[in-house]
């Protein structure tokens, strides 16, 4: 056994923890949630959302990770010996999985995008061309399967170099140009003439769409928003030492997270109220309507390949948190083992995820409860997998760990402890079977 890999720096901690809750749900999700659900209040209920429950079961996630100092399954085997709380890093196994083997699909499209972009094929296109061409990418098997599998090439390159030298070294890179081309892009579409519309949608509340179904919706994306639920920052807090100050790490990153997707709606909003277009676009938002939008813009090509590069860096620092989940797992203290594990592992997704790669092509008829094998995939692991691995890890942390176990990670009994402890013991699991049966009706 070799010695347990570690963070070189808080800030490398911070910076790859928030790299996995970063990805598609605060870039494409939330704008597009965002747009469909009355603008201002949607996020005023998202942010309560976050901090009420979102953030207590992130906290959750960190204080079991780095009391087990351990993979997610040997961790809780080692808090909880005889039980089989350990199933809760076996969750996350299956479903991380599951969860990469289609958001390496669309990792795929966004390769395709960006691909065009930078041979500016993405300029001079009315409305209608930017929809077929969607349309044409995703139902052409032989561009998303090589898309997806360079997507999953990439991510596995930066698993196999380790903590340090992969993850982290990526996580450095990755997530400050992320913000970078955050605020370059922001700046330019709230300079446009009439962009302040797009601010009031976000800002000015409409509090007719303030109901039940906003606030369930709002909940659900502050929930999944966060990564948590698959056992990811379970894994990633393993290897955080002692001396950190956990409470601190999650506020910084629920915080990037809230930040992040109101930075992506003043991105987007602006520019689509500027440009005559109406918020309630749905899912194609980014896809089809943004490269409209940007080319209509000064220096849009130009725009258009930063934003795509922006949405790559986005997508990959979430899957290689999900990669990570199974490599560690597996590979355990056998660093030794990392390399092959983590190419092992990437191609068995990669072949997993073929039929969500074809769900919009010649296996486009639906097989599953009147599902595609990529809607199928999606909606088990958000409307299930995720928030039943959310729900036992919270029950896990305020009821099988005492009190002087959670005090010792979170440095010593508080006001903040104890009103932690309450959330997470009877806040977060009400609100976690709420989104968990609403999910299971909507299936249904």
């Amino acid at each position: 056994m070799e010695k347990r890999e570690q963070w070189t720096s808080k800030i490398g901690f911070i910076l790859a923890a928030a790299g996995s809750a970063i990805g598609l749900g605060a870039i494409w999700k939330f704008p597009y949630e965002t747009g469909t659900n009355g603008g201002s209040v949607f996020i005023l209920l998202f942010i309560i959302s976050t901090v009420a429950i979102g953030l207590p079961i992130l906290l959750a996630e960190f204080i079991i990770g780095r009391r087990g100092q351990a993979d997610a399954v040997t961790g809780l085997k080692k808090q909880a010996p005889g039980k089989y709380w350990y199933l809760i890093g076996w969750s996350g196994f299956l479903f991380s999985f599951m969860i990469l083997s289609f958001y390496s699909v669309v990792g795929g499209w966004i390769l395709s995008y960006l691909g065009r972009a930078l041979l500016f094929q993405l300029s001079n296109l009315g409305d209608n061309d930017f929809a077929d061409l969607f349309s044409g990418i995703i139902g052409n098997p032989i561009e998303v399967l090589l898309a997806q599998a360079l997507f999953m090439f990439l991510t596995v390159w930066i698993v196999q170099g380790g903590i340090k030298g992969g993850i982290e070294l990526a996580s450095r890179i990755m997530m400050p140009a992320l913000l970078i081309f955050f605020v370059l892009l922001m700046i330019r579409s709230l300079t446009l003439d009439g962009a302040m519309e797009g601010v009031r949608f976000m800002f000015v509340p409409d509090w007719s769409f303030f109901n039940f179904q906003t606030a369930l919706t709002a909940l659900g994306q502050a929930f999944f928003s966060l990564s948590v639920g698959v056992a990811g920052m379970i894994t990633y807090a393993s290897y955080l030492s002692k001396s950190e100050n956990l409470t601190r790490s999650a506020i910084s990153v629920a915080g990037l997270n809230i930040l992040i997707s109101i930075m992506a709606g003043l991105i987007i909003f602006p520019a689509v109220f500027a440009l005559g277009y109406t918020p309630d676009q749905g899912p194609g938002l980014v896809f089809i309507i943004l490269p409209a939008i940007f080319d209509q813009l000064f220096m849009g090509q130009f725009l258009i390949i930063v934003f795509f590069i922006l949405m790559l860096f986005a997508t990959l620092t979430s899957s290689i948190a999900m990669l990570e989940i199974s490599v560690s797992i597996i590979v355990k203290e056998r660093y030794d083992r990392r390399r092959r594990a983590s190419w092992i592992f990437g191609l068995f997704i990669f072949i997993f995820g073929i039929p969500s790669a074809l769900s919009f092509g010649v296996f486009s008829d639906p097989i599953f409860f009147g599902y595609t094998f990529f809607d199928f995939m999606d909606i088990i692991t958000s409307r299930i997998g995720l928030p039943l691995g959310a729900l036992l890890t919270s029950i896990f942390a305020g009821y099988v760990l005492t009190k002087k176990d959670t005090d010792a990670e979170l440095m010593g009994e508080s006001l903040w402890s104890a009103t932690w402890r309450v959330l997470v013991k009877y806040v977060a699991p009400l609100a976690i079977l709420v989104v968990f049966v609403q999910g299971i009706i909507a299936f249904f």
